[in-house]
């Protein structure tokens, strides 16, 4: 158990590089999408050829118009919106607001799948919501602060939708795609992805410090970390994994601010606090409903 719990904390730290590893792709003087972009088929070659070397090819017929979807709105979606709200308002911001989506799970999983929204996910929900507004209206409750992050209208709507795109993988997965292994998804949904980002933007060959700020993206934050993230689960509860991977925002704040010089206000940094106690609120409650199933439903032994 100790090595998933390694597994998980490594995948969570290649997590909180994206942003970092996106400014400095931004400098190299590449567009938000034109990073998406890259990162995306960069990271095809890579789950393509683990695909192809495994085996792990066959999708039924009836899941095709699935995979489309997660490629439109789970890879373009996400990865677009992620990196264009580190554009808009640092990493560190786009990091926070990422990890509203166990609220957006919480409301998507009781619009959709009809779960039950129990007190843990309705204060779940609460808390994230108080967070986001904390971070929104620091610099107006507390005063800019030197080296604050930029929060505009513009930046905060992005980093939700970066959330919005994020939850999306939960319901897909619960759905559709929860019977086919990482690589098989990824080996159709990453093109597919990479297609819908191409009409918005001018597409040129990156720069050299450009092209290796997106293979660092590919190779560590897209095909390593959900590699690794996924091996752990093989040791690990899930409900276990995803608290341990909280910490990916905590890294992406510290590298922004010994990198960039990125801080919040004090009631951003409460508001932070907030979004993140939400988070294992959420988690907390995905715990004891996994607890809580009657016996009756339950796995003969055989």
């Amino acid at each position: 158990m100790a090595v998933g719990y390694v597994y998980v904390l490594c995948a969570a730290v290649m997590w909180g590089l994206i942003g970092p590893a996106s400014k400095l792709a931004f400098a190299a003087g590449m567009e938000p999408l034109e990073v998406a972009f890259w990162r995306t088929v960069l990271a095809w070659a890579l789950f393509g050829t683990h695909a192809l070397l495994s085996g792990d090819l066959r999708v039924a017929r009836r899941d095709v118009p699935a995979v489309a979807g997660f490629g439109v709105f789970c890879i373009a979606g996400l990865f677009g919106s992620y990196v264009y709200a580190v554009k808009l308002g640092g990493a560190a911001m786009a990091s926070v607001l990422l990890y509203t989506a166990p609220a957006w799970v919480a409301l998507l999983s009781f619009l959709l799948l009809k779960e039950r929204m129990g007190a843990f996910k309705i204060a779940a929900v609460c808390a994230t919501i108080a967070g986001v507004a904390g971070i929104s209206l620091g610099p107006r409750l507390a005063g800019d602060v030197a080296g604050s992050v930029p929060v505009t209208v513009a930046s905060v709507l992005v980093g939700l939708l970066a959330g919005f795109t994020y939850a999306l993988y939960y319901i897909f997965g619960k759905l559709y795609l929860s019977r086919y292994k990482t690589p098989t998804i990824f080996f159709y949904a990453l093109p597919i992805g990479a297609l819908a980002l191409l009409p918005f933007f001018e597409l040129r060959l990156p720069s050299l410090s450009g092209l290796a700020a997106c293979a660092f993206l590919a190779l560590c934050s897209t095909y390593g970390a959900y590699s690794i993230y996924y091996a752990g689960l093989r040791t690990l509860e899930a409900t276990r994994a995803a608290v341990v991977a909280t910490i990916e925002p905590v890294v992406a704040a510290g590298l922004a601010w010994v990198m960039f010089g990125e801080v919040f206000t004090p009631v951003g940094y409460a508001g932070s606090a907030l979004i993140l106690f939400g988070v294992l609120l959420a988690i907390w409650e995905g715990g004891r409903q996994r607890l809580t199933v009657p016996a009756s439903l339950l796995p003969k032994k055989r």
